[in-house]
């Protein structure tokens, strides 16, 4: 995969569509409140933060002292931890996308998007994309315990 693309975006594009609309912010309201904004939305989101990545927290370890695989949970705090990067970052555009991603449905919904897309990954096994494979046989051995 080739990372010049999304490199060029997050080191090009985004700054300078952030720098437009902190302009035309600016020219709408003026300079003091564009700063004063754009401080109250880096704040605002470090409380949201810390508030949901609290509770992600609660209900990993509530899911791992049920004998659960926490799975969903890791994967929000992952998105947390992208929003929150988002958040801190100055700007009207990244603080949109980083308070989206405090919101736990809309949170969810990029997580099973991400998923069924295949999250970017190569296919596993041998088998070239597009191939057929058969059915697939697992081996193993299990014992009961609630005998």
């Amino acid at each position: 995969m080739n990372p010049f693309p999304l490199l060029l975006v997050l080191f090009l594009v985004i700054p300078a569509v952030e720098i437009y609309v902190l302009i035309k912010v600016g020219n709408l309201l003026g300079a003091i409140p564009t700063v004063f904004l754009v401080v109250f939305t880096a704040v605002l989101g470090a409380l949201l933060l810390r508030q949901q990545g609290l509770s992600t927290l609660q209900r990993v370890q509530l899911s791992m002292m049920r004998g659960e695989l926490p799975a969903m949970e890791l994967l929000e705090g992952a998105v947390l931890l992208v929003s929150g990067a988002l958040l801190l970052t100055p700007g009207f555009v990244t603080d949109t996308l980083g308070f989206l991603g405090l919101i736990p449905p809309v949170r969810r919904w990029l997580i099973r998007a991400f998923l069924r897309g295949g999250g970017g990954f190569p296919p596993a096994g041998p088998a070239a994309p597009g191939a057929e494979r058969g059915p697939v046989t697992l081996e193993g051995e299990y014992t009961r315990d609630d005998d």
